[in-house]
């Protein structure tokens, strides 16, 4: 038995997905004329109150795509330290865009309105670097699945409108937050100018994100995303996956969030463990006691057909997934209990 919970991006498409994906009408996207694909972009907009969609092979696509529609090259973002679009997009907001970001300290990948504020640069002084676009992450990777507050982002729009700024979301896990708060998409679709949201995590589609907001910025984002190489063919078949998980997936997250709770709780009362920070959904981080080596602990729980990631500085992570089974459930917990 082969248990990795290394990320929730080790899912594989579930039977009716392959179903449904076989069974799709595709056609040429570079052309738009995939109707899988057009009826899929279109769901994805409505779910969440917007004009328009467009479909990316990547979630680091589709934000990095985000960012130039947002920014001018020698501009800067906010966004907090922990951030996806700074720390693993491969140096993309600088190579891309020509951008800077500026970077915020905030609660496990969270920041409000006050520190925001305090970081924007005053527009009529041409030394800095002209703050136009802040980026939020929900939930939080870095952060450890954290979910935002509805109050506090509704705090940050009102901000953003206030001084100019554009508001992007990177929701790879938005799907994960939606599940804990029981709150309408549209709610954050009237919040963000634009959002992006990956199918190929907790929804377990093979390939693929969408971003989505104005039929203007799409119609621009369009043309980004030729330049940076992310148009393709017959995607129906992918848009045939996320429709399918729209349909029926969702609602399997609640268990991917239990798993990662009752993980918690055997990691919190083992006297190899530090601490482990607070689990809202299926991203649990934690750390060994002083003295103990991470890689070698790692290694030990691979001999045993576990596989988890380490994080540096003395941090460890696991990710709860639909692939990650009940008996594999079992297996982790009566392991770690006996280590």
């Amino acid at each position: 038995m082969l248990v990795n919970l290394i990320s929730d991006t080790v899912t594989q498409p579930s039977e009716g997905m392959l179903e449904a994906m076989f069974s799709a009408q595709v056609g040429d996207d570079v052309f738009k004329e995939d109707p899988a694909l057009n009826a899929f972009e279109e769901e994805v907009a409505s779910l969440f109150g917007k004009e328009a969609a467009l479909f990316f092979p990547s979630g680091t696509m589709a934000n990095q795509t985000a960012i130039k529609l947002h920014t001018q090259p020698g501009e800067q973002l906010i966004c907090d330290h922990y951030a996806h679009v700074y720390n693993y997009e491969g140096g993309g907001v600088s190579f891309n865009s020509g951008v800077s970001c500026k970077l915020i300290q905030g609660e496990r990948g969270k920041i409000t309105a006050e520190q925001i504020e305090a970081c924007i640069n005053p527009p009529d002084f041409y030394h800095s670097p002209k703050t136009t676009l802040v980026c939020l992450e929900n939930t939080t990777n870095k952060g450890g699945g954290a979910v935002y507050d509805i109050k506090t982002v509704r705090d940050i729009n009102r901000l953003c409108r206030q001084k100019g700024l554009a508001l992007h979301l990177d929701g790879a896990r938005l799907w994960n937050a939606l599940e804990v708060t029981g709150e309408d998409p549209k709610v954050y679709g009237a919040l963000f100018d634009t959002l992006s949201l990956c199918f190929s995590k907790g929804l377990g589609c093979p390939v693929g994100s969408v971003l989505v907001g104005s039929k203007e910025q799409m119609q621009d984002a369009l043309r980004i995303r030729k330049i940076f190489g992310g148009g393709m063919r017959q995607a129906g078949y992918l848009a045939a996956a996320g429709s399918y998980a729209l349909k029926h997936h969702r609602k399997d997250l609640q268990l991917d969030h239990q798993k990662a709770q009752e993980i918690a709780a055997v990691l919190r009362s083992s006297s190899f463990v530090e601490e482990v920070q607070p689990v809202e959904t299926n991203i649990l981080i934690f750390s060994l006691k002083e003295g103990l080596d991470e890689t070698a602990f790692i290694q030990k729980l691979k001999e045993k057909n576990i596989l988890i990631i380490g994080l540096g500085k003395g941090k460890l992570r696991m990710v709860t997934h639909r692939d990650y089974t009940e008996d594999q459930h079992h297996y982790l917990l009566t392991t770690l209990s006996k280590m």
